[in-house]
């Protein structure tokens, strides 16, 4: 055994640690205050630009990637977790954007990444463009992943009624695929959107496929959401047939015996019935958002 050379490889590996180290140091050291000055409930704190990250770390920028989305997973978990505890919380949304997009810019390959901008900010804080927007630059390299244009047609359709993109991108998943599903969805968004049934099919999809449990969670809260809508919806249309008028109120679906009770919305808010015919919640079916607005970045 050489021992010289075993040594001097050590003495590289020590090197090149506490450089690291260092590097590491340079970046945190500048925000502690920062953080400090912060609330005790916000553990998530800021990430540097993602080109200063890449120069820093190099080659270490898909483990770094990697960790910083299981750092907003945990933060994010608490914060799903206090809110079913009924504790007054609200999700610092535009830090946990800014950060997944540092993490898909470093490192485009994570599908972790794109699972939960599309759980998180288009549901919870109604980013759906925002969120197509890291969809889009994520297929340009994750090129055999049908989940990214199946992403960008259902915001497109469901959220921001551009029927033209949602049909482009969801032919491109049905291609991809060869899914039935996909290929039916293509053609029905020519001609609706916003549809509660497509809602539901599409979360118990992203449920039975999301990894981590906190995004189960959630998926699964939306979903018991949408089918009491739809619960709701045919109980309207059911009395609209019957009477031809719409109910004063959904407390007449009950007297009139369509429906035995108002299901509960899980998200903790009241369901009623708008002026045009709609149902809705004094929730906005979404946990409190922040106000921050997420500016568009090249």
């Amino acid at each position: 055994m050489d021992f010289r050379k075993e040594t001097t490889g050590l003495k590289r590996r020590i090197l090149l640690l506490s450089v690291l180290l260092l590097l590491y140091a340079a970046i945190i050291i500048p925000f502690t205050g920062y953080l400090k000055s912060r609330p005790i409930s916000v553990k998530l704190g800021y990430i540097p630009d993602a080109g200063v990250l890449k120069a820093v770390v190099g080659d270490q920028r898909y483990l770094l990637a990697e960790m910083t989305i299981i750092k907003v997973l945990f933060y994010f978990g608490s914060v799903v977790e206090n809110i079913q505890n009924k504790i007054e919380t609200v999700p610092e949304y535009f830090t946990m954007f800014k950060t997944i997009e540092t993490s898909i810019k470093m490192d485009p390959y994570n599908e972790d990444a794109y699972y939960f901008a599309q759980a998180t900010f288009v549901w919870e804080a109604r980013r759906p463009a925002d969120v197509n927007r890291l969809h889009l630059y994520g297929m340009k390299f994750r090129t055999e992943d049908p989940n990214l244009p199946f992403y960008i047609a259902f915001n497109a359709a469901y959220f921001l009624k551009d029927y033209a993109t949602a049909s482009h991108y969801m032919k491109k998943a049905a291609e991809m695929t060869g899914n039935p599903l996909y290929s039916n969805l293509t053609a029905r968004y020519f001609y609706e959107s916003g549809r509660t049934d497509i809602g539901i099919v599409f979360l118990d999809s992203m449920e039975k496929s999301s990894r981590d449990k906190n995004i189960k969670q959630l998926y699964r809260i939306r979903k018991e959401a949408l089918q009491a809508v739809r619960k709701l919806e045919n109980a309207v249309d059911r009395f609209k047939r019957d009477h031809r008028r719409m109910p004063v109120d959904l407390e007449e679906l009950v007297s009139r015996g369509l429906i035995s009770a108002i299901p509960d919305d899980p998200y903790g808010g009241r369901f009623y019935l708008s002026k045009n015919g709609m149902i809705r919640s004094t929730s906005k079916f979404a946990f409190k958002p922040g106000n921050e607005p997420i500016h568009e970045h090249d």
